[in-house]
Order: structure tokens, then sequence, then C-alpha cells
């Protein structure tokens, strides 16, 4: 009988306000750059969220 696989949980991912500078965070642990544009936060949020 095989063994079943649990599927990995969905990235959640979310920004995080520093003073003037914004970062995106994730469920899993990773961190993305601080960044003074929300926009760009957003974007490694997204782009994160899209990897395997």
């Amino acid at each position: 009988m095989p063994e079943q696989q649990c599927p990995e949980p969905p990235h959640r991912t979310t920004t995080v306000e520093t003073g003037r500078f914004c970062a995106a965070r994730c469920s899993c642990g990773w961190r993305g750059p601080a960044r003074r544009a929300r926009s760009k936060a957003r974007a490694d949020a997204a782009a994160h969220g899209e990897s395997p």
C-alpha cells in the first residue's frame, strides 16, 4: 500500500509596515526585503505565493 502524502499548506502572505518600510511575510517563514513602496512588497508576496 503506497504512503499518502499530505499536501503542503497554502502560503499565506501578508505585508507588514515598519516605519517607512513595508515587507512581505509568509506563513512558511519566508520574508521579503524591506521596500518603501507597498506595491513592490505586494508584488514580492505574490511572486512567492506562485513559487512551488
